[in-house]
């Protein structure tokens, strides 16, 4: 029975962990921090609770498998509620509920944007077609050059658009660039801006309208919670407050490692599920490392980072799960996250009001606001000392206009703030980049870490920095790309991946098309 040693219970870490003892692996998983989760952890501020990172659940189809591969069903665990409307869009002029109702979806877009009819019936028809078609290619291994000549990944090539960014491919769809914006906002879950991610990305937002937008009572941390205890009940075991301070290596050969403690771990495999610029650049020793040394992980691309309001509120305000407020200059907001690196004067803010949904949040009559400022990652050199109360104020005045109060303040009973430094020193995210490394093509699929890790044997990765990505579905997917690594190696039977599931719930072919004029359909 070998031993697998798992540094990190994030998502990554935890779902490797469940599969690999399920599989009849000795693992022990160790945690830095006092909770299980990473950041799909929760933060509790008196009476209040929020989750600190991710605050719904999508491609929920991944979360059941990795359930079912341990012969357990995920719904015995958590308390799934479906999000209908997703999410409130809204624009300096008019706002939009997105749903996976079609019929309400295509009286919105007909209403606010005349001259785009048929637009989304054709863009979720021919967005289906490609998520069928690159869905293999995230869920494959990506470990060596040759993989990228398997022929689900050659038939694929097409569908990742090279050359066009998301906003070039949803223009191909919708005229109006609110309409696109509508579509593309969903590059934020990447850290990126939409005219700078890969066209690929367009199934993003395709993902949610056909399979829907989840949460779970209380708390997306839930989850992580939920496989902690399914690995707990297989005897792993999970060692809180134990971080890691160096890799033990005999030449290229991790070995284990040693606790911050000075306690030694051995193990015949060891899976990595921290954060993959801050673990390269602190546990593994100076110079062993080549492609990723300190020099060039500084030169990798990163997704922006995120400020952060957690509050706890005496009020109810008439506000939906979620909320997204774009900027009125949208573009020039995002090139001022992603490329000058300044703090917006007017940024795009989200808001989650889970009361809206979840009643055990938030004592009676108050609520739980967690509110989520994209901003420039720590390669930018602000100085949030100095910059992070008054980038405060902006937003709690902004916050204040748009919910039609005076002043938020007056509510307050609870307050927690995470600039880019407490993501980096707090929580081990490498310059304060909460989405990891970005998802250019240079740093995707055989580009971006493996999942067997190149530069060092006997250790793998899981995670957002590694392949297929971040985002905490593909987080899970990566897991069962690692574990099914070392189950190849051991010549053990692989854990299956199962088709897309079929969209029941969404009218495909020839009734959508009663919506479109002719000269459409023809197209079509």
């Amino acid at each position: 029975m070998k031993k697998i040693a798992v540094i990190g219970a994030g998502p990554g870490g935890l779902a490797v962990a469940m599969l690999l003892a399920h599989k009849g692996y000795d693992v022990s998983v160790y945690e830095k921090q006092a909770y299980v989760g990473g950041r799909t952890s929760e933060i509790r501020l008196g009476d209040y609770k929020f989750d600190m990172g991710p605050t719904f659940l999508n491609m929920l189809y991944i979360a059941e498998e990795i359930f079912e591969l341990t012969g357990r069903n995920i719904r015995d665990y958590i308390e799934l509620i479906d999000l209908n409307p997703m999410y409130q869009l809204i624009f300096h002029d008019k706002k939009m509920n997105m749903t996976r109702d079609a019929d309400e979806m295509i009286r919105q877009i007909n209403e606010l944007y005349p001259g785009n009819e048929g637009s989304y019936e054709r863009y979720m028809e021919q967005t289906n077609k490609k998520l069928e078609i690159l869905a293999p290619v995230l869920q494959a291994p990506m470990n060596r050059m040759t993989d990228l000549l398997n022929p689900k990944v050659i038939k694929a090539l097409g569908e990742l658009e090279i050359g066009n960014s998301l906003v070039d491919t949803l223009a191909k769809f919708y005229k109006d660039e609110d309409l696109q914006l509508s579509f593309t906002f969903q590059a934020k879950y990447l850290g990126m801006s939409p005219w700078e991610s890969p066209g690929a990305f367009s199934i993003l937002s395709y993902i949610e309208h056909a399979y829907g937008v989840y949460h779970i009572k209380g708390g997306i941390n839930k989850l992580t919670q939920a496989m902690a205890k399914v690995f707990e009940e297989m005897g792993g075991k999970i060692y809180l407050n134990n971080g890691v301070k160096k890799l033990t290596l005999q030449d290229k050969k991790v070995t284990g490692f040693t606790l911050e403690d000075g306690q030694k771990v051995e193990a015949d495999e060891v899976v990595i599920n921290g954060d993959f610029g801050h673990i390269m650049t602190t546990v593994v020793q100076p110079g062993v490392l080549k492609k990723y040394s300190p020099k060039k992980l500084d030169e990798k691309h990163y997704s922006c980072s995120t400020f952060m309001l957690y509050l706890g509120v005496n009020k109810r305000f008439d506000l939906p799960h979620h909320t997204i407020w774009f900027a009125k200059d949208y573009r020039k907001n995002v090139e001022e996250v992603t490329k000058t690196k300044l703090l917006s004067e007017d940024p795009s803010i989200y808001i989650q009001n889970a009361i809206a949904t979840d009643e055990t949040v938030a004592p009676d009559g108050k609520s739980t606001l967690y509110i989520l400022v994209p901003v420039p990652n720590n390669s930018s050199g602000i100085n949030w000392d100095k910059v992070a109360a008054p980038f405060r104020e902006m937003v709690l005045d902004m916050v204040s206009e748009k919910l039609g109060v005076a002043d938020i303040r007056d509510y307050i009973e609870e307050e927690r703030m995470m600039t880019p430094d407490n993501w980096a020193n707090d929580i081990g995210v490498y310059k304060g980049a909460t989405f990891n490394l970005g998802h250019q093509l240079s740093q995707m699929l055989v580009f971006r870490p493996r999942n067997k890790f190149e530069e060092l044997d006997q250790c793998w990765l899981v995670g957002g920095g590694t392949h297929p990505g971040s985002g905490l579905p593909i987080i899970l997917e990566s897991a069962r790309i690692t574990a099914n690594g070392i189950l190849k190696q051991d010549h053990l039977p692989l854990l299956p991946v199962k088709p897309l599931p079929k969209i029941e719930h969404y009218r495909l072919s020839t009734q959508l098309y009663k919506h479109q004029p002719a000269a459409i359909k023809m197209n079509t």
